[in-house]
């Protein structure tokens, strides 16, 4: 596997780094470490002087290299090769340009399966307002994205929400070729809506909800069965959960109930239209998630 892992300094950077670690066992094939120079920002704070702007711009990339030679020191040790011969080729780059975009175009341009970047975890109101930059790149990136909200270093807990689709099958691929350790418990998770609407269940009886709802339950069991066979074929330990109930809600419940260290959802190969923002229940679940995020993008899906 490949993966970019963009960093700039912060501490929400670094517990990207520190989630390598829980990768090593996998041992990636390459690592690469992305630090961005937002050109675009420094030209508009220095405005219409070239000689500042050189030089601010000269001290960012000095603070770059030492920042991406630190990052790749910590990297080594969250992948076990400190002190022993590299399993994983670790490489650096510093580039200029907007932030997300860059981040994007690198992870196209390196062939990355996966990127892992750190969130700050704005609250619902900045993150609406501004935009986080870890939710801009999920949007547009070529590849899979894992938003570490918190610092990392083992998978013990790693819930799936699925919805009966062919981008959740891709998702419980990734998970079991590139993310999870055997030593993972996944819990298979899938929250249906009712066909019905509170409304209108005022007016129907028991025996004529049970004949709507019935058909959406069993579908949805017998897709996560379906996906639960597979684990375990390939020995992993599995739990299933299925209920019909806000979607959203009834995620983010269950991982903060479960204290999962990571959220797995699938998300389809999206045209340039779509990809102006994510579907409302990926957006909804990088947004409220109390944990990190992994979205799998697979064009196959």
């Amino acid at each position: 596997m490949r993966i970019l892992c963009a960093v700039d300094g912060s501490e929400h950077s670094q517990w990207g780094i520190q989630a390598l670690e829980a990768l090593a066992s996998r041992e990636p094939e390459q690592v690469t470490l992305l630090h961005v120079v937002d050109k675009p920002a420094l030209q508009a704070l220095t405005g219409k002087n070239p000689v500042g702007e050189r030089r601010v711009l000269a001290a960012m990339e000095k603070a770059g290299g030492i920042l991406l030679r630190d990052a790749a020191r910590s990297a080594r040790v969250a992948l076990g090769q400190a002190a022993t011969a590299p399993r994983t080729k670790v490489r650096t780059i510093l580039a200029h340009g907007s932030l997300a975009k860059t981040i994007s175009r690198e992870a196209g341009r390196l062939k990355a399966d996966l990127i892992i970047m750190g969130s700050r975890g704005l609250s619902d109101i900045q993150g609406f307002l501004l935009g986080s930059i870890s939710r801009q790149v999920a949007s547009i990136a070529p590849c899979s994205v894992w938003v570490v909200k918190r610092s990392t270093h083992t998978l013990l807990h790693v819930a799936l929400a699925v919805d009966n689709s062919a981008s959740s099958r891709a998702a419980a691929r990734f998970l079991r070729s590139f993310i999870l350790p055997k030593t993972a418990t996944v819990t298979i998770l899938s929250a249906v809506e009712s066909p019905v609407t509170d409304f209108a269940a005022r007016y129907l009886s028991e025996s004529q909800l049970a004949e709507l709802t019935k058909p959406v339950m069993e579908r949805a069991t017998a897709f996560v069965n379906s996906l639960r066979n597979d684990f375990i074929k390939e020995g992993f330990l599995v739990v299933t959960q299925v209920q019909m109930d806000h979607v959203i809600d009834t995620i983010v419940q269950y991982v903060e109930n479960n204290r999962d260290e990571l959220l797995a959802i699938g998300s389809r190969d999206l045209t340039k239209s779509e990809r102006l923002h994510l579907g409302s229940v990926s957006e909804s679940l990088l947004r409220h998630a109390p944990c990190s995020v992994l979205i799998v993008r697979d064009a196959r899906a």
